[in-house]
């Protein structure tokens, strides 16, 4: 819940409208069953906004897309072959590190909309790209 003026606040600072969508992702996942198993893992120049586990044990590596509109472009648009790779890689490194390669993994994107005015959309795209 955004209290009074703080739509505003967020809208013209990217970085805090971006830190403010994870959490938003992050309490999405929760509230739908998953855990977190780390936050902004970073590795190699790459990151990955959101490592969860489901009740099954499923692994995924999320990518959290916050936007004020998607009127020129999905969000989801932005997360392109060159940073799906980066996100590979980084993946990689946290499974060796961590030794979950025989947890079953996916790589999912979840948006967060926040327009001007009205509801906050948060959209989940589970399995959205495979690494090749």
């Amino acid at each position: 819940m955004l209290l009074f003026g703080g739509r505003k606040r967020l809208l013209a600072d990217p970085q805090k409208l971006g830190r403010w969508g994870q959490r938003q992702a992050e309490r999405f996942l929760r509230r739908n069953g998953w855990r977190t198993v780390a936050r902004n893992f970073a590795f190699g120049g790459g990151e990955i906004d959101l490592i969860a586990a489901d009740r099954n044990g499923t692994v995924a590596f999320v990518e959290v897309k916050t936007r004020r509109s998607e009127d020129y472009a999905p969000a989801v648009s932005s997360v392109t072959f060159g940073k799906q790779q980066k996100l590979i890689r980084t993946a990689k490194c946290f499974l060796r590190q961590y030794d979950l390669s025989e947890s079953p993994l996916r790589f999912d994107v979840i948006t967060v909309i926040l327009p001007p005015s009205g509801p906050v959309q948060i959209r989940h795209y589970p399995g959205a790209f495979r690494p090749r």
